[in-house]
């Protein structure tokens, strides 16, 4: 299906630079964008491909200041990256095979469990006793739906996922493939001969509305009480989630991070891959911390960024990054220094023994 640069505009209440009758029927990163194509550029990284770009449209910032003339149309709008993801999701509703209705056999509902006639069941899934899932759902092929669990509505279970007993997902909740809600907690008693004893882990895990969970991300259920995951959060593949953690209201998690039990993430902080956050701490609102840091202490003022391991103010992590790297130069600075000073002082002392001669 094509669509002119005006129709695009009008949908993104942008302005046009060029032919507003220009067509595209696809959508493409710029470096590799074609005839008919539609692209967009936010970061100034890529601006050098505006003035090779064959994209019949592109969507750019209105701050944009163009060094040399460029072929394609321009839509300029507010914010070129906000506006291009409206795109696609909207892309993604019209043509996304996620589109499945029925129920697929053989698959399992338990007699108590509550699941509206709209819900899709792929094949092989489990619903077990007094389950409860929302109208518009959809749980594809393999996934296991523990007792008492609470789905919410528009909730989408990619193939694979496990959520077990007594847990609850709210509104519009999106668990890639291979997500694990509500395992147990790592709790294990040191015995006196060396052994450990397991700590039961009866709580459970509660994720609020308009949260979305990356494939192989494992979220842990609480010893007492709720792991916590607020309205509005995003965790990317790979991350885990420890016993009696809670993350706040529109945090994001990059890959490969792990939250270790009964910490707190404020709202809006931001974590980059690969970061370990130790346990029992408190992380205010706002908080950046920059990928492989390590963090192992509570962050009490908000919108602190945080570099290294251990973690500490992300402006001096870099200064100092800085010195170390100059650390070789500046030692052989100093061993010359020393050496000025042991032959000045020589010379020093030859003087003081001519003057008491």
């Amino acid at each position: 299906m094509q669509y002119t640069a005006k129709q695009i505009a009008a949908f993104l209440h942008g302005s046009i630079e060029g032919d507003p009758e220009a067509l595209v029927d696809k959508l493409a990163k710029i470096e590799e964008a074609d005839q008919l194509s539609l692209s967009f550029v936010a970061n100034p990284k890529y601006e050098e491909y505006l003035y090779s770009s064959a994209a019949s449209v592109l969507i750019v910032n209105e701050t944009l200041q163009l060094n040399k003339p460029v072929t394609s149309t321009l839509i300029r709008v507010n914010d070129a990256y906000g506006s291009f993801a409206l795109l696609l999701e909207k892309y993604n509703e019209l043509f996304s095979p996620n589109g499945k209705h029925g129920r697929e056999q053989p698959c399992f509902i338990a007699a108590t469990a509550k699941v509206p006639d709209d819900t899709y069941i792929g094949a092989f899934t489990y619903i077990g006793e007094n389950v409860s899932i929302g109208a518009g759902s959809k749980i594809y092929p393999n996934c296991f739906v523990g007792n008492n669990v609470l789905i919410g509505k528009n909730v989408l279970l990619h193939p694979g996922v496990k959520i077990y007993h007594d847990c609850t997902i709210g509104d519009n909740v999106v668990l890639h493939a291979g997500v694990v809600i509500g395992s147990d907690g790592f709790g294990f008693a040191p015995l006196a001969d060396g052994t450990y004893r397991k700590i039961p882990q009866i709580g459970n895990v509660a994720i609020e509305d308009d949260v979305e969970i990356g494939a192989n991300t494992t979220v842990d259920r609480a010893t007492l009480g709720s792991t916590n995951i607020r309205k509005g959060v995003k965790l990317d593949n790979l991350v885990m989630i420890a016993h009696n953690v809670e993350i706040g209201e529109n945090t994001v998690i990059a890959a490969q991070t792990g939250v270790s039990g009964s910490t707190r993430l404020g709202k809006h902080c931001v974590v980059g891959g690969q970061v370990g956050i130790v346990g029992h701490i408190h992380l205010a609102d706002g908080t950046k911390i920059n990928a492989q840091s390590g963090v192992s202490k509570s962050i009490i003022e908000p919108n602190t960024a945080l570099n290294g391991t251990p973690a500490f103010d992300h402006r001096s992590s870099l200064k100092s990054q800085a010195v170390f790297k100059s650390l070789p130069e500046m030692q052989r600075k100093l061993i010359r220094l020393e050496e000025m000073i042991a032959e000045l002082s020589g010379i020093a002392d030859l003087q003081n023994v001519e003057n008491k001669k």
